[in-house]
């Protein structure tokens, strides 16, 4: 009786331990008067660590690409400061994210999301791999994400199947990122212009 008693109370402290400290509402309302960037997991803030040179390289080089092939689509690609809702009150802000519905100016949040794009950095690599693979499949109008390698070149591609499970495709500088509704094609060499990377890695995207 006393080991049950106790089991009960550990995870009844664990559940009051995961409450949580802010609704969804209330951290828009904190994070647009901080001076860093957060994202939020649902219970409490997150800080996001700053991002090297050649992050933001690759960023701008993936929104460049994609504002080129989406210019009269009716899709936009917005990003990095557009919120997205996943799991609960989580709210993520991918590197990029496409969405082809009509978002308001003065939303948070991005309407409808079908693509995300995440650029991998030493300090995020767990959370991008796992956590937001599981987040990002919880959301219904996402079927696609994308994670960039930053180190070296190469991209992960999950598309949702019929089965609601992700089916993983890896690219390399030879390869062509190829996307769906709405319909893109980009050389993924593309995305690593200016990118300072490996000797080995700067030869193999020589056409």
């Amino acid at each position: 009786m006393r080991g049950l008693l106790w089991r009960v109370m550990f995870v009844a402290t664990n559940v009051a331990l995961r409450k949580p400290r802010m609704t969804r509402e209330e951290f828009f309302a904190w994070a647009q008067i901080q001076g860093a960037r957060y994202e939020f997991d649902g219970f409490q803030p997150v800080a996001m660590t700053g991002a090297s040179v050649n992050h933001n390289h690759i960023v701008r080089n993936i929104h460049r690409a994609l504002y080129a092939r989406l210019r009269g689509s009716g899709c936009l690609s917005l990003g990095p400061d557009d919120g997205v809702a996943t799991i609960g009150d989580t709210v993520r802000y991918p590197d990029a994210v496409i969405t082809c519905t009509r978002t308001l100016g003065t939303s948070c949040l991005v309407e409808r999301p079908v693509i995300v794009f995440e650029v991998i950095s030493p300090g995020n690599s767990a959370i991008d791999r796992i956590t937001k693979v599981r987040e990002y499949l919880g959301v219904a109008s996402i079927h696609t994400y994308v994670i960039v390698e930053q180190s070296s070149i190469g991209l992960t591609v999950l598309r949702r199947h019929d089965d609601n499970a992700w089916i993983t495709t890896t690219l390399t500088a030879e390869d062509v990122l190829g996307l769906h509704e709405p319909d893109v094609e980009i050389p993924v060499p593309e995305l690593y212009e200016n990118v300072d990377l490996p000797d080995a890695e700067i030869s193999s995207m020589a056409p």
